[in-house]
């Protein structure tokens, strides 16, 4: 009897598949955590987002929202672990506006780098970040040439969808073209509003304007850090009065289309690994590098 409670218990480990196993790593148990790296070909994703204001009709979390339910949702067809909830990111334009969390770029940066390492200690070996906040986009292009700085022993995707000009078409179709759709506009307004219905308030989203003021346009050719600023001071770009779910569903479906096709890409990858391996060994002795 001992040896059949025994046989059972490691049969029901071993059945443990992947349909079976949690995919939000804060509801694995540890015996499951070691399944679910297996089961996910050592691949995990971290959702970023931020607390920063989405015009006068989201919620503060909605980078949060959004970037995390499109990895739950690709989770759910291609199992991967999802990291929890991460809010620590570059938001130094909007500290002008209230409820703006604005860590400092040291610890944005020693946050994210040991998150990384965490999870590489932990099995994963292909991280794939998933980015719901814009204003990460520079922060995260220098993060990830800064991994060539040493050696890792993970490897760091970046996925960054393109919206399919017919799907926005049809989005637009059952709301509105809106000329200035980058921040709390009509489209991620419409997906919020296909993610959690209750938060998104159409009708406010015309107390304040989302419409570029070009402050800098007498400086051509020229970068500053205050541009965001300059043209959107009300941290809103854009329209949202006319967002609905049916055309945040189109949108959000397609991205999360591409979001499976690229973790199925991304763990049968052997170029970023080995090319990484490369580098690294040539750039130990680069006085050996054939000229």
């Amino acid at each position: 009897m001992k040896h059949f409670s025994v046989f059972l218990a490691l049969f029901c480990l071993i059945s443990l598949k992947a349909q079976d196993l949690p995919y939000k790593m804060e509801e694995l148990s540890a015996p499951e955590f070691v399944n679910a790296v297996e089961e996910s070909s050592k691949t995990a994703i971290l959702p970023i987002g931020v607390f920063e204001k989405h015009g006068p009709h989201m919620p503060l979390g909605t980078d949060l929202y959004i970037a995390r339910e499109i990895a739950l949702r690709a989770a759910e067809k291609e199992y991967t672990v999802v990291f929890p909830w991460y809010y620590f990111s570059q938001i130094n334009e909007a500290r002008h506006q209230p409820g703006t969390i604005a860590y400092s770029p040291s610890l944005i940066w020693e946050v994210l780098q040991e998150t990384l390492n965490e999870l590489s200690r932990n099995g994963f070996k292909k991280i794939i970040i998933l980015n719901g906040h814009g204003g990460n986009n520079a922060f995260l292009n220098y993060f990830g040439m800064a991994q060539l700085s040493e050696k890792r022993d993970y490897s760091l995707y970046w996925f960054q969808p393109s919206y399919d000009p017919e799907v926005i078409k049809k989005a637009e179709a059952v709301s509105q073209h809106d000329p200035y759709d980058q921040h709390a506009g009509n489209s991620e307004s419409s997906i919020l509003k296909a993610i959690v219905p209750d938060l998104v308030h159409p009708e406010k989203a015309g107390q304040q304007s989302g419409i570029d003021l070009d402050r800098l346009k007498n400086l051509p050719n020229v970068y500053s850090g205050i541009w965001w600023y300059a043209r959107f001071p009300n941290h809103y770009s854009g329209d949202g009065s006319k967002a609905n779910a049916q055309a945040g569903r189109l949108i959000l479906e397609s991205v999360v289309d591409q979001f499976v096709e690229t973790i199925r890409n991304v763990k049968a990858d052997k170029n970023v690994p080995e090319l990484q391996e490369q580098f690294l060994r040539e750039a130990g002795n680069p006085l050996d590098k054939k000229q």
